[in-house]
């Protein structure tokens, strides 16, 4: 065991239970996801501060096979598996100026993926590429990215700075009707979803956020034009600048070191502490690297999900911040095991267990702060007060220490947030703090309809629109298929298995549902609808596991994770979720595809159905 960790025997659950939900009874509102405002597509707000010069071309109106909309990890993942299973005819719709998706947009200086590079990025060894360090900042990972469309040649019919603006089945011709807000009008036989669930910022719905006179954006859209400076840092445009940041997730934790390195002064508004255990980067052993036997990055995806979430641990290849919360179990296990032989625990040991690893994981994070924060009035108002999983991880080894600088203001709001802003600043605690600049670290938009969250409406057969069928709550086959949406495919989040590594969820979907359209092929079908019956057997499967996700979040602080307090809500990002092991998901779905009888779906040509 570390030796700055507790132990179990110095710990209280009971009296954490207390102090998290006194904590998070502090941070509940009634207006829930409401309290932000939410972004249109054309909203000047979204504007792409990166792009040199807006793209020229003509209107799209002829047909293709495939549309993928959205250009992120998932659209790619999409479109290489559809590439590797023999389609051809693949377009993808994007909004930004290039691939990247949430990487496309997320340059705000420090930003990299906490996530170990070597699970993130995906197909490093189809591309062969080594990733430079542990974990990647933004610019190899949208290289990255970039370099996977170069290498499947997805550049060749893809519409950049493009947004979808309806989608709509026509039964006749057996295809869908796609339309875009820059005049495209086309129809495609098959049409993927692929937005992601961090593809729509959010601002908080503080009054006078429109009349701050100082300059203003959101993280995902920073304006280097402004603050100087690159990804990163260097930000001599803040030199003699008030600067204020609105937010402490995982997007503040990397920026927030940077900004107080070139800001005259920066003001951290706080609401809810982050929990910032740490990153320990590393560049990578070239050696070590090469010397990877064929088949070692799908093997260690597997092993971070088996260490996560099943906390066996066996052996941990990836031994990181993610990974020491099973390692925790398994040492409390182990320390069970010793002290009754042969005894197995009961179900509600073994909970106990999980209780104990997660409280002893956030003690430890907070006596960091202590080590790290030398104001011990300040240090206090940074510990985090609820259970691990409640909020994003965060992981950074230069935030804390940032706050024992002179040039730098905690302004600490007791879980309230901020006031208001005025023409002049912040208001917070009864306090105007005086700005020339605001930035919002508020995150994106994940506890809303699905279908506002897209932007755009779409109507199966019939015409029904698929805002209606969900409006009170995700209904699919699988997660991916919707009844009366033939050859319509979702990726992502929705009533499917989800885990902290978002590559290894969605490999695993991308390669299923190529595997579906491949045997469609075959078979000479050219519509796939999921079943009526089948689609109400997923959703009763689960509501049944829903628990098993949402009961942990009665005692957490809200966030995107527990839909700002209210997990039980249908439009809540992990609310429709998978509730066991996504390991068990993914066995299910290769269980169903080797059992080749493709129960659920209907696949038919134009006059017959066809197995």
């Amino acid at each position: 065991m570390n030796e700055n960790m507790s132990s179990s025997a110095d710990i209280d659950l009971d009296g954490l239970r207390i102090k998290y939900l006194a904590e998070r009874e502090k941070r509940l509102r009634p207006d829930g996801n409401a309290q932000y405002r939410l972004l249109s597509p054309r909203d000047h707000a979204l504007a792409d501060p990166y792009r040199k010069a807006l793209r020229e071309r003509g209107a799209v109106t002829d047909p293709t096979e495939v549309a993928v909309i959205g250009g992120g990890l998932a659209g790619i993942l999409m479109a290489v598996k559809l590439r590797d299973a023999g389609f051809e005819h693949i377009r993808i719709v994007e909004s930004g100026g290039d691939f990247g998706g949430t990487w496309y947009w997320n340059r705000y200086p420090g930003a990299q993926c906490d996530i170990d590079s070597y699970l993130y990025l995906p197909l490093l060894e189809e591309t062969g590429y080594m990733p430079t360090e542990r974990y990647a900042r933004s610019s190899e990972i949208r290289a990255h990215l970039q370099r996977i469309a170069r290498h499947y040649n997805l550049y060749r019919d893809v519409l950049f700075e493009t947004d979808v603006k309806s989608l709509d089945w026509d039964e006749t011709s057996g295809h869908w009707h796609i339309t875009s807000a820059q005049g495209d009008a086309f129809d495609a036989r098959y049409v993927f979803v692929s937005n992601g669930p961090f593809s729509s910022p959010k601002l908080p719905g503080v009054a006078g956020l429109e009349n701050f006179g100082g300059h203003v954006f959101h993280t995902s859209r920073w304006d280097y034009a402004y603050t100087g400076g690159d990804e990163a840092g260097n930000l001599t445009g803040l030199s003699g600048k008030r600067v204020g940041i609105i937010g402490t997730g995982c997007s503040a934790v990397q920026c927030i070191p940077h900004l107080a390195d070139s800001a005259e002064h920066l003001h951290v508004f706080q609401r809810t502490p982050a929990a910032v255990d740490v990153r320990n980067n590393q560049p990578t052993d070239k050696a070590w690297f090469d010397a990877l036997p064929h088949g070692w990055q799908r093997e260690r995806m597997s092993n971070f999900v088996r260490n996560v979430h099943s906390f066996d641990v066996r052996e941990d290849l990836v031994n990181d911040g993610w990974t020491r919360f099973g390692r925790e179990v398994a040492r409390l296990a182990a320390d069970m095991a010793r002290q009754h032989p042969g005894v197995a625990p009961t179900p509600e040991a073994f909970q106990h267990l999980i209780d104990l690893a997660d409280a002893i994981t956030m003690e430890d994070i907070r006596a960091r702060v202590d080590r790290e924060v030398t104001d011990p009035a300040i240090a206090k108002k940074l510990k985090p007060w609820y259970g691990h999983w409640c909020k994003r991880p965060a992981f950074h080894d230069e935030y804390l220490k940032t706050f024992n600088r002179p040039n730098v203001t905690l302004v600490d709001t007791d879980g309230h947030g901020v006031e208001r802003v005025t023409a002049q600043g912040v208001v917070a605690g009864g306090q105007l703090y005086k700005l020339d600049c605001l930035i919002l670290a508020t995150g994106f938009e994940t506890g809303t309809n699905y279908v506002k969250r897209l932007g755009f409406e779409i109507h199966g057969t019939g015409g029904d629109a698929l805002s209606g069928k969900w409006g009170n709550g995700l209904r699919t086959f699988h997660g991916m298929h919707v009844h009366g949406y033939p050859n319509l495919f979702f990726t992502g989040t929705t009533q499917t298995a989800i885990t902290y590594n978002y590559t290894n969820m969605l490999l695993e979907q991308t390669a299923h549902l190529a595997h579906i359209l491949a045997h469609s092929h075959e078979t000479g079908a050219t519509r796939i609808e999921a079943d009526a019956e089948a689609e109400q057997q997923w959703c009763e499967e689960i509501r049944r596991m829903a628990p098993m996700l949402t009961s942990y979040f009665t005692y957490c602080t809200p966030s995107y994770f527990s839909n700002e307090g209210n997990p039980a809500d249908a439009a809540g990002i992990l609310s429709g979720a998978y509730g066991a092991d996504p390991q068990l998901f993914w066995q299910t779905l290769r269980a169903w595809r080797d059992e080749k009888l493709y129960r659920g779906l209907t696949f038919s040509k134009p006059n017959r159905p066809v197995r």
